[in-house]
């Protein structure tokens, strides 16, 4: 087979901008051939901070503008990526993009999960087929929507000679078991950076807490950590998901009370929850001998710190330790479904979501001049 060049796009829970990744296809390997991270103008990142504040699902108005206006700041960003390549639109086969979420919700009556970025106007936009909503056919099936990664990490990661697992640090944090004999199961385990980075936000007008300066400052508050632990979430079993609608600054708020901590000791408490729900996390389903890290959080080193002295015997590890960017490997997920979708191959998300059975994730929007 003869390579095969797809975007893969998204942008996640930190809202902190779009990242772009040209993957090459060629038989069973997939390599990046370049990566870039556009941060969203000022206009848009305000308009998602304010709706997903509200806690409530976006009106019909706000969904239309946003899923226009991000569809555009998509398209742009994909044809950045590929004119930095020294490239043309004409010589990539698809696009595969995840777009924003803004509103995640499995359970209920009425199951939903949306994800803003219309995928026909970013077709048209970039003469180029684009396939996009890769997780409603699982919702629709029963499942959870995500985490998807894991249809990925095994892929990548797998080891028929230890257990390992791979943890996905992004606002969310999501956990992927990988047995050398079983399949790949999956799920979010709770709040990653979402709250530090709220909390930076709020005392320090800052995006986040870089390297977790800040929070290897403080002082670790038991009484907070276990009340924010007993949340009935982290008591859930598998499969489950979660996101910004549960996990925001409403939650944490709730948490302090009206006597909290100081700022710095709130920082360091809840770099250790993220670490302590990891670890306990992994404790229910079996420990892994290796656990490999990706996602933003791995930069953080007064967390990852944490989390190795929360898993003593547990081998921790960066993903780039394995030759792969843990920057990017959320990117690699969303072009390779998008060839999985292109290909027709169902994916075996039942393991992951509790889907009732395998679904083709995606759907294809082709441009008019195709």
């Amino acid at each position: 087979m003869t390579d095969e060049l797809i975007i893969g796009m998204l942008s996640g829970t930190s809202r902190d901008g779009v990242d772009a990744v040209l993957v090459n296809f060629n038989n069973d390997s997939m390599d990046i051939l370049h990566a870039l991270c556009r941060p969203y103008p000022p206009a848009i990142k305000k308009t998602l901070d304010q709706l997903l504040e509200t806690g409530a699902p976006p009106s019909p108005a706000v969904a239309d503008l946003l899923d226009e206006n991000l569809a555009f700041f998509f398209a742009r960003v994909a044809q950045d990526l590929v004119r930095e390549t020294g490239l043309e639109m004409r010589d990539i086969r698809a696009i595969g993009s995840h777009g924003q979420n803004v509103w995640h919700q499995p359970r209920g009556e009425n199951p939903v999960t949306i994800q803003f970025g219309l995928g026909n106007l970013i077709a048209r936009n970039t003469s180029t087929t684009v396939v996009n909503n890769f997780r409603s056919a699982d919702v629709k099936a029963g499942g959870q929507g995500a985490p998807l990664a894991p249809l990925l990490h095994r892929h990548l990661f797998h080891s028929e000679t230890e257990n390992r697992a791979v943890l996905n640090i992004g606002g969310i944090a999501n956990l992927t078991l990988l047995p050398a004999v079983g399949p790949a199961t999956g799920f979010d385990c709770g709040p990653g950076n979402c709250l530090m980075d709220g909390w930076a936000r709020r005392q320090l007008q800052k995006d986040y807490d870089d390297n977790g300066r800040w929070a290897a400052k403080g002082e670790l508050d038991t009484k907070l950590l276990s009340l924010m632990l007993a949340d009935p979430y982290f008591r859930e079993t598998p499969p489950k998901s979660t996101g910004l609608e549960y996990f925001n600054m409403s939650w944490l708020d709730q948490a302090l009370g009206q006597t909290p901590p100081t700022a710095v000791n709130v920082q360091t408490t809840l770099a250790e929850l993220c670490a302590q729900n990891i670890a306990d996390s992994l404790a229910i389903v079996g420990l892994p001998d290796r656990l490999l890290v990706c996602g933003g959080g791995v930069h953080n080193a007064f967390l990852m710190q944490r989390i190795v002295v929360a898993l003593p015997g547990v081998a921790v590890e960066s993903t780039a330790s394995h030759g792969r960017d843990p920057d990017w490997i959320e990117g690699m997920l969303f072009a390779w479904l998008a060839r999985e979708r292109l290909l027709g191959h169902e994916q075996n998300t039942p393991p992951v979501t509790g889907a009732s059975r395998p679904v083709l994730l995606g759907d294809i929007h082709e441009p008019p001049n195709k």
